[in-house]
């Protein structure tokens, strides 16, 4: 049987099965040396890490069960999830890295002497990158550590209600059983199976972020956030992006801002093939890898040459290897995702799932956090707080940030009526803009309210410089439930693009100019 990575001292406490309690099942009843928890989760991302913590601190006996299986490509990485090793935390570094190489170019403006060509460095970048990922990987070992959670780095899956058998990578077995059980295994990116030479000769997020080299020119097959984050950069960065979109952009979000977002990037460089779906992907004697595409409307095929392909055509949950069954819990048969209600309880009463895995969730680290927080204070601090799903604020970090909250105009209008809503928005330029002679013409920003007096705010939606920043200091007042009136009350820090936030004086309705003039 395998031991934990690490425990404070190497030494834990030996429990006997209980006769009627924690240990259900043959295989669990019949285990020498299994260890019996309060709460055992499934899952060391950001969820599942906040969820176990949390239980640390109210002092149960808690354990972590976290295995990564390598990409296609091979790329491994530690304890964390996808925010901290191919998500958010490398993501956002990459696109500050892209947004630094514009503003050197902005210095020469104000009067800083910069010597050209400008050129980026990827191998030195993505070093000082990895090497911070290496540095949060630790630290959330040592958090473990610090509040005695039991970590074990196995492959999980359930052998019962209460049991789960977990493999090492050298195919060592251990089992853990546990009252509670919380499944917060995330989910990976999906290959297009059905595109020749897909898996063979592409990479997704899982990979980019790990690249020792340069990707080069570089195709991005989706147009997720993920999709347009990852071309967002690449084209910051001087290197030849092309995006190759389906449909349409950033489904799910407002569409409007989702234009704008696109048109931005193929302003400042980035190309896209729309309405294009990939048929192979070969590699030359050359060493490149030639694309073959469909356009859905003529049907004519082309193709083009390239040194990565980059897949961003959505994710799976990582359920399939959990043996669900054997615990009785379900699933969406279409997605495979863990159906839950509003405790986060799936149809195990004691089994739950939070993040990615969930049915019908925002696939966001801080709702997954915020969500296993509140999950550990109800089942041992006594609270009864539920996760709430609405209103929760966040941001696309393409070259031109998008940052909204709450409800798009086209989902304010199906659930209202175009009668009852009211859009307030303006065009705005960033002063840090003039003296660089920036484009903003898709700096813009619209808040969705009812048309009824006092106006309450149904979402806010804002393209421009730090939009992030900006988003989440308006999305405690919508929370709150904001009016316009309110907004409108509040008194601006000038000069700030977050000021014109409090400035939207023009309706959609009134067909009048929006662009802001003046200072």
């Amino acid at each position: 049987m395998a031991t934990a990575l690490w425990r404070r001292g190497w030494r834990f406490r030996w429990r006997a099965p209980a006769a009627a309690g924690r240990v259900r099942g043959a295989a669990g009843a019949a285990a020498a040396g299994q260890r019996n928890y309060d709460l055992l989760v499934i899952g060391g991302g950001s969820g599942g890490l906040a969820c176990a913590k949390e239980a640390a601190q109210l002092g149960r006996k808690v354990a972590v069960a976290d295995y990564v299986d390598p990409s296609p490509r091979g790329t491994r990485w530690g304890l964390g999830g996808t925010c901290v090793n191919v998500g958010c935390i490398p993501k956002k570094l990459m696109h500050q890295a892209a947004l630094l190489g514009g503003l050197i170019r902005d210095a020469q403006h104000y009067g800083w002497e910069v010597t050209h060509p400008i050129l980026h460095n990827w191998r030195k970048m993505a070093e000082a990158v990895q090497n911070h990922v290496k540095s949060l990987n630790w630290g959330h070992r040592v958090q473990l550590q610090d509040r005695k959670v039991d970590y074990f780095n196995i492959k999980a899956s359930f052998v019962n209600e209460h049991t789960v058998c977990g493999v090492t990578k050298g195919g060592k077995e251990t089992l853990l059983s546990a009252d509670h059980i919380v499944i917060a295994t995330g989910g990976r990116p999906k290959y297009p199976m059905h595109v020749e030479g897909a898996l063979e000769y592409g990479i997704t997020s899982d990979d980019i972020f790990w690249l020792k080299e340069s990707p080069g020119k570089t195709l991005v097959v989706g147009a997720s956030y993920v999709a347009l984050e990852c071309a967002g950069f690449l084209s910051g960065m001087g290197l030849d992006t092309t995006v190759m979109i389906r449909s349409i952009p950033l489904r799910g979000f407002d569409q409007q801002m989702a234009s704008l977002v696109t048109e931005h990037m193929a302003s400042h460089g980035t190309q896209f093939l729309r309405g294009c779906t990939p048929l192979q992907v070969r590699r030359l004697p050359d060493g490149h890898l030639q694309v073959t595409w469909e356009d859905r409307a003529s049907g004519r095929q082309d193709t083009g040459t390239f040194d990565t392909v980059l897949w961003a055509v959505g994710r799976a949950p990582e359920t399939r290897s959990l043996n669900l069954e054997k615990a009785g819990v379900n699933t969406n048969p279409d997605n495979q995702k863990i159906v839950v209600d509003a405790r986060e309880a799936t149809s195990v009463p004691h089994i739950y799932a939070i993040g990615d895995v969930a049915e019908g969730r925002p696939e966001l680290t801080p709702t997954a956090i915020m969500a296993g927080k509140l999950l550990a204070q109800r089942l041992f601090g006594q609270s009864l707080d539920l996760m709430e799903y609405d209103n929760v604020p966040t941001t696309v970090f393409t070259p031109l940030e998008y940052g909204c909250v709450g409800l798009s105009e086209e989902e304010a209008v199906a659930r209202h009526g175009q009668e009852h809503v009211e859009v307030y928005h303006a065009y705005y330029k960033p002063l840090e803009f003039t003296v660089a002679e920036r484009d903003s013409s898709q700096c813009y920003i619209k808040m969705v309210c009812l048309r009824e007096p006092p106006q309450l705010v149904l979402g806010l939606h804002f393209l421009g410089p730090n939009a992030g920043e900006v988003t989440q200091g308006f999305a405690l007042g919508i929370k709150c439930g904001a009016s316009y009136a309110q907004v409108m009350r509040t008194v601006g820090i000038h000069p700030t693009c977050a000021e014109e936030v409090a400035k939207l004086r023009i309706s959609k309705r009134s067909g009048l100019d929006p662009t802001v003039m003046g200072c």
